[in-house]
């Protein structure tokens, strides 16, 4: 077995034969290799919940021999909280920061107990787990925090039932051995505790497809061999039906008063063992826990052995089921895993893997509210910033010193190497957090120096967005407006041409080398309205660059032709188009696209528009939308069929990061998208787009409109190099709620570049120097002052 240790790689599954002969394998060598297991799968995060502790009722039918927390019935103590109880030990959890509301209580009591019957006929119930529905959903409905309920076996119809008001459920198999259960044993009259009735249940949960939590408990009489059998119990039930999120080790602690209280708790190396052991029995995917107040002063060990999770930390309520070892501070139990060379990281009572798939794993009911809490890996929001909001930027660099993984340190190398990623190296990247996150922000800055200095760059333009009128149904749009009874900001317009060269012309006269067009697909315009817009701004100002025309409007307008996209592209460049913005890309992956925008154009017909565009001399800018119903695979997809095709044809001049705007957008208001990418994602955008797309598209833009002027700086300092335009009308962003005005001047541009210590430059659409004419329009257009213009020179 040591032999076969040596060889282990970290997606290699042992067999039920190699796992029952790791009973003598010596504890040395188990640990390092269950690190290295657990390391592939989750890096440096260890995580935790933060909830608070709801000891429903502590009637029990069972009377296992080492437990306190279940209690007969008393006179001066109710058999069950009530409502008001719960939602007041729930609405203290939410005051101090937790978004899980643990649900923990005896099995059945209704079964063995009088009071217990009586007490839920008063309460309208026939059952505890019915009552405990009700308590569920009114912390549900009240607080918006999330319920986890661990009450014992359940039948189908429990189940299910708990499923509509639950985010995830639970039960301890503890052992999985009948042994235990005979006279003497701490099983003993305890019909729960049946190994055969608790795997029954736990597949039951895999049927009804719940997010579960399980796992065993070690030191109450049973061998090493039957831990390794009780594993590989779970371990079936898990390769069946996927439901297991988390194996919980928990050590036996004796307490007094119990029959098992002179029992010695289990020594630290047997714990260390068991972790060990799980962790390479299961997949290196699976969460593996142990408790810290039950290991006070040991935690360090517990990581080396294998675990990644410290399960649900309370700052509010005790432990009720061990309330003699308090919960460890979390400054403490951050302390504890920085020391281990982890960082600690916040997750929900769902763990990630499962909230990515909600839609297979979580009921209908709970969607929304779990969209609305996580960011677009499965890992809670910690903050309330989203893209377009005012206020102070969140912290995403380290507090603490972490090593960055061998992973993120091996990608990295790859960069600098010239080699370029991969979807799961992107995927990785996008993970990163703490020190992970910086390294990966100095990468990519480091790429953007070499690539075009200290100089940041922005482009003079203004908008003209013709039309808001558009009868295609993008999820996302708050922009476009069909009938008016519809409308969700606005009333419908449709610029006319005498309008759009008197915009182009006011343009011009405020310096501006471009401008910007794009607008809805209004029902009655065909490939001449856009050679007529063309025509109209190359009448009105003939020095101005037209950038105009996403390739869904190249499309639908030589659609309407009867003409391929290519001669339609012909005709408008010799009407005067210069560059086509690569907008309606949102994300270019088609399982997207067929919730965020069906009607729309797919991924391939996207790409071969941009294609035929650069074959016939235009260039376009790339761009991505991201932060709804997305996730890093998605992202990584995009920015590689970016890379794809810039590799063909060279046609793109920039990267645009466009972070979703939430607030105003339909998808959101239905409660079917979440609210935008975090900061730490928005701002890892750009440098993994860096990174990415390294070295075939070396111009990376941040958008001042959804980022903000203090968060544009950090994206600057993590691997972009363009501000984008000064817009004059942006009219898009601030339709779906965005707050950042609908103009930045020249000055104030620059301000903001000199103020992170860069070099501020004027540029044209496809990145040349901007004359010193056009410069100068640009300030006095303002009356700025012309020691700034001086600047320049």
């Amino acid at each position: 077995m040591n032999d076969a240790l040596a060889d282990l790689s970290p997606d290699t599954a042992i067999t039920d034969d190699q796992a029952l002969a790791l009973a003598e394998c010596d504890l040395g060598r188990l640990m390092p290799v269950a690190a290295a297991r657990r390391d592939a799968a989750h890096g440096s995060i260890v995580s935790y919940s933060r909830k608070v502790f709801v000891p429903l009722t502590q009637l029990c039918r069972d009377v296992c021999h080492y437990c306190t927390f279940a209690q007969a019935p008393a006179e001066d103590k109710p058999p069950y909280l009530t409502i008001d109880a719960v939602l007041e030990i729930a609405r203290a959890g939410q005051a101090a920061q937790c978004k899980e509301v643990l649900f923990t209580l005896g099995d059945k009591p209704e079964l063995r107990y009088p009071a217990a019957r009586s007490a839920l006929e008063r309460l309208g119930h026939e059952t505890t787990l019915s009552y405990l529905a009700e308590a569920a959903n009114a912390v549900l409905t009240e607080t918006g925090l999330l319920p986890h309920v661990n009450p014992g076996c359940m039948t189908a119809s429990d189940l299910a039932a708990l499923r509509r008001v639950s985010i995830s459920q639970g039960i301890m198999l503890e052992s999985a051995s009948e042994r235990l259960c005979e006279p003497g044993g701490p099983h003993h009259g305890s019909p729960d505790k049946v190994p055969s009735v608790r795997l029954e249940a736990i597949r039951i949960a895999g049927e009804q497809r719940v997010p579960f939590t399980t796992g065993i408990l070690i030191g109450i009489g049973e061998t090493r061999r039957e831990r390794v059998e009780a594993l590989l119990a779970l371990r079936v039930l898990h390769e069946t039906y996927g439901h297991l999120q988390e194996i919980i080790i928990q050590n036996f602690r004796p307490k007094s008063g119990t029959r098992m209280a002179g029992v010695p708790a289990v020594a630290l190396e047997e714990h260390l063992w068991t972790i060990a052991v799980a962790r390479l029995v299961f997949p290196p995917e699976m969460n593996i826990q142990a408790p810290p107040n039950l290991s006070a002063g040991a935690l360090a060990p517990l990581i080396d052995a294998g675990i990644n999770d410290w399960g649900g930390v309370s700052p509010v309520t005790p432990d009720h089921v061990n309330p003699e070892a308090p919960w460890p501070h979390l400054k403490v139990l951050e302390r504890a895993t920085t020391a281990a060379g982890k960082e600690l990281v916040e997750r929900l009572a769902i763990y990630p893997a499962y909230a990515r798939s909600a839609p297979a794993w979580v009921d209908k009911s709970l969607q929304t509210s779990l969209l609305h809490k996580v960011d677009a890996d499965g890992w809670p929001r910690t903050d309330e910033w989203s893209p377009g909001m005012a206020g102070a930027l969140p912290h995403v660099a380290p507090q603490v010193a972490i090593s960055p993984s061998r992973q993120i340190a091996s990608i990295l190398s790859r960069v600098g190497a010239g080699v370029p990623l991969n979807e799961q190296h992107l995927v990785q990247l996008f993970r990163a957090r703490g020190d992970e996150f910086s390294e990966v922000c100095a990468a990519a800055d480091a790429l953007r120096r070499a690539a075009s200095g200290d100089a940041i760059s922005y482009v003079v333009c203004r908008n003209i967005n013709y039309t808001n009128v558009c009868y295609f149904k993008c999820q996302f749009c708050a922009f476009s407006k069909g009938k008016l009874s519809e409308n969700l900001r606005g009333r419908p317009y449709t610029l006319s041409m005498d309008e759009i060269a008197r915009r182009a012309r006011e343009a011009w006269d405020r310096g501006a080398t471009e401008v910007c067009m794009q607008g809805g697909i209004e029902p009655s315009f065909t490939g001449q309205t856009y050679l007529d817009i063309c025509a109209a701004v190359r009448q009105a100002v003939p020095g101005m660059h037209i950038h105009a025309f996403s390739p869904l409007e190249v499309h639908q307008g030589a659609a309407t032709l009867g003409v391929p996209v290519g001669e339609f592209l012909t005709t408008l460049k010799a009407a005067g188009l210069g560059t086509l913005p690569g907008t309606a890309a949102e994300i270019l992956d088609d399982e997207v696209r067929t919730v965020l925008c069906p009607d729309k154009i797919g991924t391939d017909r996207w790409l071969d528009v941009m294609r035929t565009a650069h074959g016939v001399g235009f260039k376009t800018t790339s761009t991505i939308m991201y932060g709804h119903v997305d996730r890093y695979e998605h992202w990584a997809r995009h920015l590689l069929r970016i890379r794809a095709l810039q590799v063909e044809t060279g046609g793109f001049t920039e990267f645009v990061s466009l972070p979703f705007v939430h607030m105003e957008a339909p998808i959101y208001l239905k409660g079917r998208a979440r609210r935008g990418p975090t900061f730490r994602e928005a701002v890892l955008m750009h440098a993994v787009a860096r990174l990415a797309l390294h070295p075939v598209l070396t111009n990376i833009q941040t958008s001042w409109v959804k980022m903000g002027p203090d968060g544009v700086k950090v994206c600057l300092e993590s691997g972009a190099n363009d501000l984008g335009g000064t817009l004059m009308d942006e009219t898009i962003t601030r339709s779906a709620g965005a707050v950042h005005g609908q103009e930045m001047t020249p000055a104030r541009m620059e301000s903001i570049i000199r103020s992170i210590g860069r070099v501020p430059r004027q540029r044209t659409t496809v990145y040349g120097e901007a004359p010193e004419e056009r410069y100068a329009a640009s300030f006095a257009s303002h009356r700025e002052a012309p020691a700034i213009i001086a600047l320049r020179s």
